[in-house]
């Protein structure tokens, strides 16, 4: 499982013209999951997300977290996370999971950020979405849940 976390002061997705998400301050989340995603993978970008201190604390160091700031989360499907670009010119999406894989795990995803009391809003599952987002730095982490160090 991929993410794409930005700091953002706001973000909103749009569908066909109207807006299905936006938040002021938190983290836009543009999430992939591959074929071999399990629960655990859920479990660990869960727990990275929301502990990710990435907020600027009183000396302006990033030190404060999404929960402390009281930030929200949006979060949009975002298969082509899991392309793979290393051969040709035509991207891969071999690695990415069947959408109803993919969709059960991204809901799962949205349920369990709203019950640690976090307000979460989301894109559509498969749509063509617009996103907006003022980006906060800009600060931009690249999380996956297979590359543990």
């Amino acid at each position: 499982m991929r993410a794409v976390v930005q700091r953002v002061k706001q973000s909103s997705v749009k569908v066909a013209g109207a807006e299905t998400g936006s938040i002021g301050t938190g983290f836009l989340v543009f999430l992939g999951v591959a074929h071999d995603d399990t629960p655990h993978d859920l479990d660990y970008l869960i727990s990275k997300i929301v502990n990710l201190r990435a907020f600027e604390d009183a000396e302006g160091r990033m030190n404060r977290g999404l929960q402390e700031v009281g930030g929200a989360m949006l979060v949009v499907s975002q298969f082509t996370l899991l392309a793979d670009c290393r051969r040709g010119r035509r991207p891969s999406f071999t690695n990415a999971a069947a959408p109803e894989t993919a969709q059960a795990l991204y809901n799962d995803f949205i349920s369990r950020i709203g019950q640690q009391g976090i307000r979460v809003a989301s894109g559509v599952f498969q749509a063509d979405m617009e996103v907006s987002l003022i980006n906060d730095g800009p600060v931009t982490f690249l999380l996956d849940s297979k590359k543990l160090f």
